[in-house]
């Protein structure tokens, strides 16, 4: 099945705005087994948007827009597309009401110009918006207007909060009743972290031969800390092939699978201390409370983090964590004996069963011949025995942040483990 997804708007083009529609719609149609086979961004103006539109609907068998549903003078997808199909816009009485309560409902005067949303191609399925003004709109295209085939076309609006209800509330009945699959789709990601993209594939991929001789796709996903590791199968057995590949990964790679799927890092961990009965204490210094706000980000984490302490300067290091002055006299604030004093003081100040500590020289200036710019210190901390980690992260300062934090959520998952 070729599917193609279109979003459109200038503003996406000026880098205005960040395309999340492209992952998103992406990830729900391949969950579904809707993968989509090309993807594209286009201008709201409408030669170039003509262009596009035209081209895939003589391939296509599902097309989706995004975008250009609204009432100004830049959303024209609606018209553009209806023109170029022959077909005359006409009133829908329904959304028309719709818009106007949605007005009136708000205490707020309705611009005339609003009133264009409710202006629909003759024939369309129209798709009440619950979360805005602009409808959705679902065409088939018959065969013989672009090719042999026809082509379901579905325009939807362009704001997330107001797409993504409409498609998985009205859209995803929609395709499993136009287009249903005639194959089994199954699709599979385990998260790694602690190996680089081609050591995992040489640790695996001898292993998993035989299944990708059978038909299952393999796929790497190498980002910062992690490499995701993807199975994908269809037809008869797909759920079974895709079992085996995860269970020979598993044995294969061990404890540097920490997830599957969606799954974070900071998701494993509150998963884990919550079923532990443990708690965490935090003490950051380059990473600025970046570990704080990955853990705080899962829902649950009030239950497992007692806090943490920023402590930037070496004054605070010494006067909210206890790390002696002589410490940072003799060996300095980024050194490993200033980042286990730190991993201690968070949890003897906090009462927590761990604490983890981050020190380090994220650049671009700073750095020493002994000491050079990415070095950093992880101190970790536990009833049992504290120590210091030693990395180097050379990487601008934001990615600094967030490898560092992956490092120390890491630690502390061997270590719960």
């Amino acid at each position: 099945m070729q599917i193609e997804l279109i979003n459109t708007g200038s503003v996406l083009m000026l880098g205005r705005v960040l395309n999340t529609h492209q992952q998103w719609l992406c990830r729900q149609l391949a969950d579904l087994g809707y993968v989509v086979t090309r993807q594209i961004g286009v201008s709201d103006d409408a030669g170039p948007m003509l262009d596009v539109v035209r081209e895939s609907l003589t391939r296509a068998d599902l097309i989706i827009t995004t975008g250009g549903l609204g009432p100004t003078s830049d959303d024209c997808t609606r018209d553009l597309i209806a023109g170029m199909l022959g077909v005359k816009l006409v009133r829908h009485d329904e959304v028309l009401s719709r818009i106007t309560e949605f007005f009136t409902s708000r205490k707020r005067l309705m611009p005339e110009s609003t009133k264009v949303q409710a202006l629909v191609p003759a024939g369309a399925l129209v798709l009440l918006n619950a979360h805005g003004t602009a409808p959705g709109l679902v065409m088939e295209v018959p065969a013989g207007k672009f090719r042999s085939k026809a082509t379901l076309l579905i325009m939807l609006p362009g704001p997330p909060r107001e797409l993504r209800p409409m498609f998985t509330n009205q859209i995803v009945p929609l395709l499993k009743e136009k287009l249903p699959l005639e194959t089994e789709f199954i699709c599979r990601t385990l998260k790694t972290t602690g190996l680089g993209e081609s050591r995992v594939e040489e640790m695996i991929a001898p292993k998993l031969k035989h299944l990708t001789d059978r038909g299952l796709e393999l796929g790497y996903c190498a980002r910062t800390g992690e490499v995701d590791v993807r199975f994908v199968a269809r037809g008869c057995g797909a759920q079974q092939t895709v079992a085996e590949a995860e269970c020979i990964l598993r044995v294969a790679i061990g404890d540097n699978v920490f997830g599957v799927d969606d799954e974070q890092l900071e998701t494993v961990i509150v998963r884990l201390l919550t079923e532990q009965k443990q708690t965490l204490a935090l003490a950051e210094s380059c990473t600025s409370g970046f570990i704080a706000n990955r853990i705080t980000n899962v829902p649950g984490a009030s239950s497992v983090l007692w806090g943490g302490v920023v402590s930037y300067a070496n004054e605070a290091k010494m006067k909210f964590l206890g790390v002696q002055q002589s410490t940072l006299a003799a060996h300095g604030a980024v050194s490993e004996e200033t980042a286990r004093e730190m991993a201690e003081g968070a949890r003897r100040v906090s009462g927590a069963d761990f604490a983890l500590s981050a020190t380090g020289i994220a650049g671009p200036d700073g750095g020493t011949a002994e000491k050079p710019v990415g070095t950093v210190f992880i101190g970790f901390a536990s009833a049992e025995k504290s120590r210091a980690y030693k990395f180097f992260n050379r990487f601008d300062r934001e990615t600094f942040k967030y490898v560092t934090s992956q490092q120390a959520l890491e630690i502390l998952r061997r270590a719960l483990l």
